[in-house]
């Protein structure tokens, strides 16, 4: 994969599973002949990827082994992102870009290296069209303040979905109060999907922004970007993406969806926490006012007045997070050299493990579409299993069994309100993750559900 320690054998180096050359004695002659034996199973992703995670593979005060199913709030870090922070600060740690020295050089060409791995990994037509923030939230906040406040008036009109983060609602409820614009709601279909038909209808020439995930950190479901950017253009209204449950997880491509702005977060596709990323259009970020103000966003300052260097830098107000660049630039080399296709298509079978799995547990109550040939769920499952509180059924998980996942609203307060609930477990997985992984899991849901069973 490229990604490799030195004299750390390669898990992708395989035997061919369907022949095998054994010793055969026939009468009293023995020979060897290569024949056809049984397939043996192949490893699986998750087998092979695996042991590139230290923390993975770690025993727990309970005396279990850790198995981890909170991906969709952040994940693990394989070691050559944990090796790429480590040469940068032992190495040439040094601030970038203005520094003529030899360690700000080799600072600099990292740093913009990164911003490069990342354009071609989401096929951004050039580099200057990332730019780098300290999360998806601060991505989403920064085209709320420079696109938002430069551009929405009274009258205008935000059409979001029930289903999105708090951190594609809270910047549009800040920017709809200081200009007057309109935030507008699609809701669920009885699938507990985001009504698509309804969100097509709403759009009308008041439209001026759409704001939907990707795939939704709650329901498992995937939203058609293409169609939903096409309408929104169609009445000259812009188009932001919530990339960050379908980036770390599938092939994305910004210049096939034609997406306006996209957001995604290092943290959840194995980078380090600290750091995210805003695609814009290049005419966009162009006229886009400053977000921060200070260093290395200016291209003159004066006493009475400032001029503003262009984007990316623009939007990078002063010292970067110049490490976390570099070892998110590691984990696109990682995640690369797996392949997003070979990612995505492990995950759909993954996530069908799961869910056929959790329907076997009495009272089981999963929120989203159910999986099928036509339907394909990200590999996590929000659920409540008759009343037993979801932070119960975490913490034993946890406590009695070692298996780590999440439990809460998941920044998804609306959603929960409209799904008639206040909280949900949440189980999901990433290509690490193995269908022996599910059944640890399941096994030790069932124990848990047992407990709380008898308690009632």
């Amino acid at each position: 994969m490229g990604t490799l320690l030195p004299n750390h054998p390669s898990p992708l180096k395989t035997l061919n599973p369907n022949f095998t050359s054994i010793p055969i004695r026939n009468g009293f002659k023995r020979f060897s002949s290569s024949i056809a034996v049984k397939p043996v199973q192949s490893a699986s992703l998750g087998d092979i990827t695996k042991p590139d995670f230290p923390i993975l593979h770690q025993v727990l005060e309970n005396g279990k082994k850790l198995v981890y199913l909170d991906n969709a709030a952040t994940s693990q870090k394989p070691t050559v992102v944990l090796n790429a922070l480590n040469d940068y600060y032992s190495r040439y740690n040094s601030n970038v870009h203005r520094g003529v020295h030899t360690l700000s050089d080799m600072a600099t060409n990292a740093y913009e290296s990164a911003r490069t791995k990342v354009a071609n990994f989401v096929n951004a037509p050039q580099s200057q069209d990332i730019v780098f923030t300290r999360n998806a939230t601060e991505a989403i906040n920064l085209v709320a303040y420079s696109w938002g406040l430069a551009n929405l008036k009274l009258g205008d009109e935000i059409i979001l979905t029930v289903a999105e983060h708090h951190s594609a609602i809270v910047p549009w409820q800040i920017v709809a109060q200081k200009t007057g614009a309109t935030l507008k709601f699609v809701t669920l279909t009885e699938k507990q999907v985001p009504d698509v038909l309804q969100l097509k209808e709403m759009i009308s020439k008041n439209t001026k922004l759409v704001v939907v995930h990707h795939v939704s950190n709650v329901l498992g479901s995937s939203l058609p970007i293409g169609d939903i950017t096409a309408w929104a253009h169609s009445v000259g209204a812009k188009m932001l993406v919530d990339a960050c449950q379908s980036v770390p997880h599938m092939v994305v491509d910004v210049q096939s969806l034609d997406v306006d702005f996209l957001v995604a977060s290092s943290h959840k596709m194995c980078g380090p926490t600290g750091i995210g990323f805003l695609y814009g259009k290049s005419e966009l970020l162009s006229v886009m006012p400053p977000f921060l103000g200070g260093g290395e966003m200016i291209a003159d300052v004066f006493l009475d007045h400032s001029t503003y260097a262009e984007p990316p830098s623009r939007f990078e107000a002063g010292t970067p997070a110049i490490g976390e660049a570099i070892g998110l630039g590691a984990a696109v080399d990682y995640l690369s050299g797996i392949g997003m296709q070979k990612i995505q298509d492990y995950e759909i079978e993954l996530a069908g493990y799961l869910h056929e799995s959790m329907r076997s547990i009495p009272k089981m109550r999963i929120y989203g579409p159910a999986p099928s040939r036509t339907v394909h769920r990200a590999a996590l499952c929000a659920f409540n299993v008759g009343t037993i509180q979801p932070t119960d059924i975490a913490a034993y998980l946890n406590t009695i069994h070692g298996v780590a996942i999440r439990s809460g609203h998941h920044c998804a307060q609306p959603l929960h309100r409209h799904l008639d609930v206040n909280s949900s477990a949440r189980a999901s997985l990433y290509f690490y993750n193995t269908k022996e992984d599910v059944d640890t899991f399941i096994e030790a849901l069932k124990d848990t559900v047992g407990f709380f069973s008898s308690l009632e």
